[in-house]
């Protein structure tokens, strides 16, 4: 058994885990155990596991970080404190499973940059970003410089830093924050939904999605298509990749669409 803080809670549904960030009564602020525990989590997902979904408990996925536990730090501490943070998340990025967050309330500050980390983001209705560092004199350090702008754009980000600006639910899928809107208590329900159905890829594809494609964009067009072109080869080559394409030739796979 792993052992993981009171504020991570998770539980196994078939080949799916859900994971819970646990601590309502503080809007599921983030201190350094929450981290250290997803660091924990995603280096350690349990044996049949092929998706998860990460989720907020009570009103909120993730107010962000807990400043009442702040404390002041030296610039080495500081810069260790946020590859801590960088560490953790890559754990989730380019871990074992895909991941899609299910967001709902306040998703802000360090609560993005962990919903950023994941591979797929369902938002309620509820839901609404905004990077809070610039109005506090900071700057962001769990990986969003990074991320966000290859989701929304760099300008998108630095004018939520400039200014405060939040973001509702719906002007963020259109923005690129997430890839669906849901009612409101109906995004775990569709998160689990979606889990299903990436639990059901080949696992080179998965593999190819989470690791390859996100270097693939990183690199130069040249580097990019050798990678491309190798990791075709090497999916296409697999002994499940092969079955699948006879149960389509055969009829016996759905066609798209249907």
């Amino acid at each position: 058994m792993m052992n993981l803080p009171a504020s991570l809670t998770i539980e196994q549904k078939d080949e799916i885990l859900l994971v819970k960030i646990n601590r309502p009564e503080k809007r599921n602020a983030i201190n350094d155990e929450l981290v250290l525990g997803l660091e924990t989590l995603f280096s350690n997902i349990p044996k049949g596991i092929k998706c998860a979904v990460i989720s907020g408990e009570g009103q909120h996925f993730s107010a962000g970080l807990d400043l009442s536990e702040l404390k002041e730090r030296d610039i080495i501490e500081g810069l260790h404190h946020s590859r801590m943070w960088h560490r953790a998340l890559e754990k989730i990025q380019f871990g074992t499973v895909p991941v899609v967050a299910v967001l709902h309330g306040a998703c802000v500050g360090g609560g993005l940059e962990i919903a950023s980390a994941c591979h797929i983001r369902v938002a309620e209705k509820s839901t609404f970003y905004a990077l809070p560092e610039g109005q506090r004199g900071i700057f962001v350090g769990g990986g969003a410089s990074v991320r966000l702008p290859k989701l929304i754009g760099m300008a998108r980000m630095a004018d939520m830093m400039f200014t405060g600006r939040v973001i509702s639910a719906e002007e963020g899928m259109q923005m690129g924050f997430s890839q669906y809107v849901t009612e409101n208590e109906g995004g775990l329900e569709k998160g689990i939904e979606l889990a299903k159905k990436i639990a059901q890829n080949a696992e080179t594809t998965n593999y190819a999605l989470m690791h390859v494609l996100p270097r693939i964009v990183d690199s130069g067009q040249t580097e990019g298509l050798m990678m491309e072109s190798l990791i075709a080869t090497i999916s296409s080559s697999s002994p499940e990749a092969k079955k699948r394409l006879n149960d389509f030739l055969e009829g016996r796979a759905k066609k798209v669409g249907e």
